[in-house]
């Protein structure tokens, strides 16, 4: 390990093997969690146990003793830990106490034990009871002149019951306010995908990945986000199955990968090289390399070869002509110079997938964090397309999204933009009628608080202050509010960053025993390949004082309508009621809910273009038009850089676990930006000067970073790197997709403005 001044230290072992089970070790130590962790992690993602509360991964099909991860471990351990924050911790901080501290040392402070209020003439948070916490929503709601004046947020970890009587309550209330943790990662699937192949979700499971002959990995960093990928990658590089990574910056475990469940491997110190073709994109360059790649199949076709699949392409879908054309257009030099990969390397990809029979192609938020995130994916389904890649075993599109149940959470109704016939369906189960007119996603959220036109912001999970773009004004946004709402299972910077009221409700972990007045019970997911599968938690809760999700909800929803219809107490109590109307709302896809989620595997929820079927107004899948190269607006100016913000090894969302990052060698801070050595040394840098970054905006708004360390890294020339949030006040509100509203995060004009040396 580093002594505690060093910053970099390159990592040249293989990603996960002994380090990774040294960490699981750490992890459990630091929050004195041995024992008790040890325990609950054999019953983590496995029949009967509990889901992990880290990323959104399917479980296997097999089930091995062991389903978990470094992070799954760390995610575990944080939720276990015997640190508690009591009532006796907020007499001894104020809030203004609290704001000096580190979104680290927030964190680390333990699991929330009972509801707290802000009281403003003392400057600390004070017990009350559940039924005053809900007595004080359930007043400031009344009071508003518009149910359009609150936001509603919800985290990607809550269930698919509390999500859905969440909706159900919102939408009760009067309002389609949802901001929501997917407007800020994969919103550009769930909006762009439909309009190519029907459906705003991945058409791959599990099984295809050992059918797949070749697969593609892009803008995702599979061994910090989805660490259980790997073993599944690991599989099929044994099989001799090509796989090509597309990144601006070369991740460890995509390099090299040791399964820490392989015993064989770890006793013997070998590992498995995963990718076979390194593809390094410039941010903001992959269009050009997925044209560059079409372009390549039809010249191939232009000399007489069949590498495109058209029975399919004349059987299913619209467009392929106008497409073409479109692409042909393209010159080689441009696909060059804008991607930032010769025509080489271009060709060679494209002969990888002009040769497999059936590819998948896997991708995150590189791809969907820009300013034409939707319409990026429409050409990667496009390029799928060519081939006949959906509809066929280890073929199709798969969507690696990172909070455990973001995906189910718009299924069950979290969307700002609900379709009528949803709409048409929850009026007549509930009995009320719904509000039609679309709501506002996250960045219209915080605008509609800085316009003085949102009142009340309640956030079910998450940590939605640091979460969201363009960090001083998303402060002094929420700080407008009469009242805000955090419901949590450990304090984070939101409850620091307050309205006039606010209240912490404590919620029980997913980990943990659910127990109400029918006795246990257990919540559903949805992960990121559509299987819903049950939840039931281990441990005991961590304070007698927590309530549920779906009982924070029923409480708040009862206290705001008091003269409501809907039986918000029975279902509180038994969460197979909640399930039945899940299932009358969503009879296409949850009818038998409560039967089929016996099965101990859970069921998967149909996908139609696995059947080949396209819910488009054609009914066939779409060939869209993307002209030209570029997926963000080109900034004229030398001096720019293009910034990504990203996470480290030791980092889930905004939760951090350490100040470290092993994979990229960065220890003891997060204070850093990545860069080009070419472009450090055209600015007169040297590894680990401190710099500040500026980002170039022409709303007249000054957003500065300072204090940044130097690291010269493997990055493309003219991009640089940096963690998240730390770098979020670079991030403009209006900086993000056009059709789905996602912060363009990997993608952030930016310029260093000073340098001097580190002391």
């Amino acid at each position: 390990m580093p002594d505690r001044k060093t910053i970099f230290k390159p990592y040249h072992h293989p990603a996960g093997g002994w380090g990774a089970v040294k960490a699981t070790a750490k992890a459990l130590l630091e929050q004195s969690v041995v024992s008790k962790g040890s325990r609950a992690l054999l019953s983590m993602n496995q029949p009967g146990g509990f889901k992990c509360p880290s990323c959104a991964f399917p479980d296997p099909t097999h089930h091995k003793k062991i389903e978990f991860c470094e992070n799954g471990v760390k995610a575990l351990a944080v939720e276990a830990t015997k640190r508690r924050v009591t009532r006796a911790f907020f007499a001894e901080h104020s809030v203004t106490e609290l704001a000096a501290k580190s979104d680290y040392w927030l964190e680390e402070q333990g699991r929330l034990t009972e509801p707290m209020r802000y009281d403003p003439q003392t400057d600390h948070y004070v017990p009350c009871t559940w039924q005053a916490a809900f007595d004080l929503v359930g007043t400031h709601l009344r009071q508003l002149d518009s149910p359009d004046q609150a936001e509603f947020y919800t985290s990607g970890r809550t269930s698919n019951e509390a999500a859905f009587l969440y909706s159900v309550f919102i939408r009760a209330y009067g309002t389609n306010n949802f901001p929501d943790c997917s407007n800020m990662c994969h919103e550009p699937t769930s909006r762009g995908l439909p309009g190519a192949i029907g459906v705003g979700k991945g058409t791959v499971v599990m099984d295809d990945f050992d059918h797949a002959e070749a697969i593609f990995i892009v803008g995702q960093n599979t061994g910090t986000n989805s660490p259980r990928m790997m073993g599944l990658l690991a599989h099929a590089r044994k099989r001799n199955v090509p796989i090509v990574v597309v990144n601006p910056m070369p991740e460890r475990a995509l390099i090299r990968f040791t399964e820490p469940q392989d015993p064989v491997t770890m006793a013997t110190g070998g590992s498995t090289a995963i990718a076979t073709e390194f593809v390094h994109i410039r941010i903001g360059g992959d269009l050009a390399f997925f044209k560059g790649m079409m372009k390549a199949l039809f010249e191939r076709e232009a000399l007489g070869e069949q590498v495109l699949d058209h029975a399919f392409i004349e059987t299913h879908t619209e467009g392929f002509a106008a497409l073409r054309d479109e692409v042909m257009q393209q010159e080689w030099d441009e696909i060059e110079r804008i991607s930032g990969i010769e025509k080489a390397q271009i060709m060679r990809a494209a002969s990888i997938y002009a040769q497999s029979k059936a590819t998948i192609i896997c991708f995150g938020m590189g791809i969907t964090q820009h300013q034409q995130g939707a319409r990026m994916i429409q050409q990667i389904a496009a390029f799928l397309m060519l081939r006949g890649n959906f509809g066929k075993k280890g073929a199709g599109i798969a969507p690696i999204r990172g909070h455990s149940n973001v995906q189910g959470d718009r299924t069950v109704g979290i969307d700002e933009k609900p379709t009528q016939a949803y709409l048409d369906r929850l009026r007549d189960v509930f009995g009320f009628e719904p509000p039609r007119a679309h709501g506002h996603h996250a960045v219209e959220s915080v605008e509609a608080m800085l316009a003085g036109t949102a009142r009340v912001f309640i956030g079910m999970g998450g940590n939605f202050i640091h979460a969201i773009p363009d960090t001083p004004r998303a402060y002094e946004a929420m700080r407008r509010l009469s009242l805000t709402v955090g419901i949590a299972t450990k304090l984070n910077r939101g409850h620091i960053v307050h309205g006039r009221d606010a209240l912490i409700l404590p919620v029980i972990a997913r980990s943990e025993i659910d127990r109400q007045a029918t006795g246990e019970q257990f919540i559903t997911i949805e992960d990121a390949m559509s299987n819903v599968t049950a939840s039931r938690g281990v441990l005991e809760p961590a304070s007698p004082d927590l309530l549920s999700e779906v009982a924070i909800v029923c409480g708040m929803a009862q206290a705001t309508l008091p003269d409501s219809t809907i039986p918000w107490a029975l279902f509180s109590t038994d969460y197979g009621l909640i399930r039945d109307r899940i299932a009358a709302v969503y009879p296409e896809i949850y009818a038998d809910f409560n039967a089929r989620i016996r099965n101990k595997q859970g069921f998967h929820l149909d996908i139609p273009p696995r059947r080949r079927v396209w819910k488009t107004p054609s009914g066939k899948a779409q060939f869209l038009l993307f002209p030209g190269l570029a997926v963000d607006d080109m900034v004229e100016d030398d001096t720019m850089l293009r910034l990504s913000t990203i996470r480290s090894h030791d980092q889930f969302n905004t939760t951090i676990y350490s100040m470290n990052d092993r994979y990229r060698g960065i220890y003891n801070t997060r204070m850093v930006v990545f860069m080009n050595n070419d472009d450090m040394e055209e600015r007169g840098l040297e590894q680990e000067m401190v710099v500040s970054l500026e980002t170039l905006s022409t709303d007249g708004i000054t957003r500065r970073v300072d204090d940044l360390v130097a690291i010269a890294y493997p990055i493309p020339r003219g991009a640089i790197a940096g963690y998240y949030p730390e770098l979020n006040p670079l991030l403009p509100l209006n900086h993000y997709d056009e059709i789905s509203g996602t912060p363009a995060a990997k993608s952030i004009p930016v310029r260093v403005i000073s340098a001097a040396r580190a002391p």
